[in-house]
């Protein structure tokens, strides 16, 4: 702790000077201007913008369990009929995720938070009648992949407690008063957790994620601790859960197929059955609890689609017409009639929504604020397809802002997801939405090879040494834009976070001459150095995707393809945003990118969070970064 309040106390001084003078003092900035007083009102109603998802149902009642935010952080609401009052459960300065009733139990509730942004998640029990809640975990280390027991006795979990790299697998009795978890599977990796518990609560489904292309799945028998493999081929498998009998388990695999689809495996024979034909990917489902129906959404080019099936036939069930956009988190209530999730889409924030099966009616149970604008006035996303360098086809989601008040070509910005086995997908971009439409700047949200939901083969193509054909693929979208007749091909500005913000920084080292400006948030700058400083239990998992440092030619090749070693051609203003407690890339990542590119020239502002990680959560932190985003683009992409 010493440590790094002197790492902080030197950062807040002469080398990164606090501006603008009424700077928060848990942020750290340089180069940030003093925001105008115009430009603070004017993004208001922007920032005022929510958003809700869906968390649970009530086992007992048709009410629902929700995250949504008022204050700095998200925090858990109940929700007793649909359009009425979110009563918050929740009050912290961290947000409260991943809330879930136990099963049978209507007044308890665990959910996890972590501090600061670290990632070192807790796990909570909350009780609805007294307000009480009681921390299950030891505070220090990070948990995550919760899972109940049909009869809400056990509560399964990894945690990295025992190496701070190994995820082992934890049961913990939630009955027994004083109950402390215990480990019923140690392994070597970060990769592992449990899925499910079966019915009879004597066995696990337990999953080791290897990489986005490879898994396994094994049963293990909780008394003796004997596991047994499931899936001996290489391929993707996720998401396992017990038929109600235990006799089989459903999960989803792309093996014999590009695609994820969706499968039951007998237990005895190991024979499976495929239960879906869509030629996309089945990115999430969820079993009714009596069995008999399975939901399940299909990815169709970033658009969800709702399927429901039942398990006796695999007939389809006949649903109402969903809303065209993003589904979220699917759930059951225990009546088997209502199946509840989050939907979002350009011209409306998620919020929440259920299906009635039987009476075929799809209800909205939230309607989130949007700061008092009128939503239909956000660009419907444009859906474009392009050859790259090579022939590969790669595709981009477009927002343009209004020709009738934007005339001209208008400045565009590329802004890249994360993952790198991430995906754009034409859901609501929130406050981004004032960059279309009161900046008059195009959005371009890439799909570049090594996305999720194009087929195994597209996710894989820029593994290891073809990492930089993904940077290509950003070159190929730089020449759509310049041959765009409604767009400046002279104002083209390129941002994205995490391995979106690694790839913002190898686009401004190749095509500096075609950009003119670049905002990396929580990107890597130095593969070499982010190996060495990321959390323990993330480099073997990150070493299968990006390729093993510690072979020499690999190292050789990082040496050559990070942005750091080719920093000097960047000559562009460049804006760095970074969160001390990132246990992904470390703020040191852009710190050290800024100050090189500084060493050009070149403007380049900083802004760190002291209180956030991988990415600001808080909304008074990103309210900040907000307005100093919409500064730059203003000065160097617009004017």
């Amino acid at each position: 702790m010493r440590r790094a309040a002197l790492v902080l106390s030197l950062l807040a001084g002469a080398a990164f000077a606090q501006t603008p003078a009424n700077l928060p003092a848990n942020l750290v900035a340089e180069g940030v201007p003093a925001f105008p007083k115009e430009l603070v009102e004017k993004t208001r109603p922007y920032l005022e913008s929510r958003a809700a998802s869906f968390q649970d149902w009530n086992p007992v009642r048709v009410e629902m369990l929700i995250s949504t935010r008022f204050a700095d952080a998200a925090q858990l609401h109940l929700v007793k009929i649909p359009g009425g009052d979110r009563r918050q459960l929740t009050f912290y300065d961290e947000p409260a995720t991943g809330g879930r009733f136990r099963p049978g139990d209507p007044d308890t509730i665990v959910f996890s938070k972590d501090a600061g942004g670290a990632e070192n998640f807790q796990f909570y029990r909350y009780d609805l009648g007294t307000g009480q809640t009681v921390m299950l975990t030891d505070g220090k280390s990070r948990n995550t992949g919760r899972n109940f027991s049909a009869d809400g006795r056990w509560l399964s979990f990894s945690s990295n407690k025992r190496t701070g790299k190994d995820t082992d697998i934890y049961l913990l009795d939630l009955i027994k008063p004083g109950a402390e978890p215990r480990m019923v599977l140690q392994v070597e990796g970060g990769g592992w957790g449990a899925t499910d518990i079966s019915p009879d609560g004597a066995k696990l489904v337990v999953g080791n994620f290897i990489s986005a292309n490879e898994s396994q799945l094994f049963l293990l028998d909780i008394q003796s601790g004997g596991k047994t493999l499931l899936t001996p081929k290489k391929a993707s498998y996720s998401g396992a859960t017990f038929a109600r009998d235990g006799k089989s388990i459903y999960f989803t695999t792309d093996e014999g197929s590009e695609f994820h689809h969706l499968v039951r495996m007998n237990l005895g024979s190991g024979a499976w059955q495929t239960l879906n034909s869509e030629p996309w990917d089945v990115e999430d489902y969820e079993l009714s609890r009596d069995g008999t129906r399975l939901a399940y959404a299909t990815n169709e080019n970033g658009v969800s689609a709702l399927h429901v099936i039942r398990t006796i036939d695999g007939t389809a069930v006949s649903l109402p017409k969903i809303p065209a956009g993003v589904i979220g988190t699917m759930r059951w209530h225990p009546n088997g009639k209502l199946i509840g999730f989050s939907l979002s889409s350009a011209r409306s924030p998620s919020d929440v929504y259920s299906v009635d099966i039987e009476a075929k009616k799809l209800v909205r149970w939230t309607e989130s604020e949007t700061g008092g604008l009128n939503p239909e006035r956000n660009s419907e996303p444009q859906l474009v397809t392009l050859k790259s360098f090579d022939g590969t086809q790669i595709s981009a989601f477009v927002y343009r802002p209004d020709p009738a008040r934007f005339p001209g070509k208008r400045p565009a910005l590329i802004s890249i997801h994360g993952g790198p086995e991430g995906q754009s997908r034409p859901g609501f971009i929130g406050r981004s939405n004032f960059i279309v439409n009161e900046l008059g700047i195009a959005l371009v949200y890439p799909n570049v090879r090594g996305s999720v939901g194009y087929g195994k083969s597209y996710l894989a193509s820029d593994n290891g040494l073809k990492r930089e054909d993904s940077v290509k693929d950003i070159g190929a979208l730089i020449d759509w834009i310049r041959n765009d007749p409604a767009l400046d091909g002279a104002r083209i500005g390129v941002t994205g976070g995490s391995y979106g913000g690694y790839m913002t920084l190898a686009a401004m080292t190749h095509y500096n001459d075609r950009l003119r400006a670049a905002i990396d948030v929580v990107g890597i700058s130095n593969f070499l150095t982010f190996f060495q400083n990321t959390s323990d239990y993330r480099k073997d998992l990150r070493r299968v995707e990006y390729g093993d440092e510690r072979e020499p030619q690999m190292k050789e090749f990082f040496e050559r393809i990070s942005p750091i070693a080719s920093a000097a051609r960047i000559t562009k203003p460049l804006f760095i945003v970074a969160g001390f407690n990132d246990p992904r890339v470390p703020w040191t990542e852009g710190e050290q990118m800024a100050k090189t590119v500084r060493a050009n020239g070149a403007p380049v502002w900083w802004l760190m969070a002291k209180d956030e990680g991988h990415g600001f959560a808080k909304r008074r932190n990103q309210d900040f970064q907000f307005l100093a985003t919409t500064l730059f683009l203003q000065k160097y992409l617009v004017e």
